[in-house]
């Protein structure tokens, strides 16, 4: 492989690995706070994906459809908590685990029911399908738009978490909720803005998905939401840095080691789980990962 089509394999890495981290984000904050792995974001990401889809089909501006598609992305995340995972706050967390699943279940079958399993096609604005040539590499604009936006997101949602009452909020209910609610903090508030916030990013990341591979479906969310998992944990599930550094990382492995050797394409989704299967066996913590008892996001 020459140097040419390496830069341009990272390039990719890249690209696909900061749509996993946005959506590993979602992960690691309701993890961070309520120790719960819900296996119904990637589907939240489907959702996301479907409502921009479906708004800009129908007409309406491409920003305003993102716009659109974020905000039902929110009030499913909230509804999701609302409904299915508050009632079971105080029960075993296997409980949770299999509501969880549940909502995934449910959330595919409704949009399958409701749209068709058809996969259909993402129209994305010109700008975004544009393409550069750059000393022979041929560079989309999404691959440098998606990663200049997940940082931009990171950045902001560092921010929120150590600077803002509401991070420290969130970071405190992460220690003890009981004792959070003995201080006043309207601790079911929190854990709303919390799905609130891991939602938002899933949309976000899941519209750049049906972008860069044109073609959405109700069940997209399924294996797209396990790598994200497999990249929260990678990094270190509970950091927010650490799941967008593992974002990238799966990226890059996913796109580059299938350039190398491409006898290996057929395997590239088993690629996030060897890595998910490695980290718990020599690093469960992850690569940034730390002592939770001890430190949060």
């Amino acid at each position: 492989m020459d140097i040419l089509t390496f830069m341009q394999q990272m390039i990719n890495g890249i690209s696909l690995g900061s749509m996993y981290a946005l959506i590993a984000i979602g992960y690691t904050l309701v993890y961070g706070v309520l120790r719960l792995i819900n296996f119904a974001h990637g589907d939240i990401m489907m959702v996301g994906a479907f409502i921009a889809y479906l708004a800009h089909a129908s007409g309406v501006p491409f920003e305003l459809a993102v716009i659109l598609a974020i905000v039902v992305a929110m009030v499913t995340g909230i509804l999701t908590d609302k409904v299915a995972y508050k009632p079971l706050r105080d029960a075993p967390k296997i409980s949770l685990l299999i509501t969880a699943i549940g909502i995934s279940f449910f959330l595919e079958n409704l949009f399958n029911v409701l749209f068709g399993g058809v996969p259909r096609a993402f129209a994305a604005p010109d700008y975004l399908t544009q393409i550069m040539h750059f000393k022979g590499m041929v560079i989309p604009m999404t691959v440098v738009i998606i990663p200049a936006v997940t940082l931009v997101l990171l950045f902001i949602t560092l921010w929120i978490l150590n600077k803002t009452k509401y991070g420290m909020a969130i970071r405190s209910l992460a220690f003890d909720i009981p004792t959070v609610k003995l201080m006043g903090i309207n601790a079911d508030f929190i854990i709303m803005l919390v799905f609130a916030m891991g939602s938002a990013l899933a949309a976000i990341g899941g519209i750049f998905y049906a972008i860069s591979y044109p073609s959405i479906d109700p069940l997209m969310g399924i294996i797209v939401g396990l790598k994200a998992f497999a990249a929260a944990v990678l990094g270190g599930i509970g950091s927010v840095t650490g799941a967008v550094l593992g974002g990238f990382i799966l990226g890059f492995t996913e796109i580059v080691v299938v350039a190398f050797m491409p006898e290996l394409g057929g395997y590239k989704d088993a690629f996030a789980f060897v890595f998910l299967i490695l980290v718990l066996l020599f690093k469960p913590t992850g690569i940034m990962g730390q002592d939770l008892e001890r430190s949060r996001f």
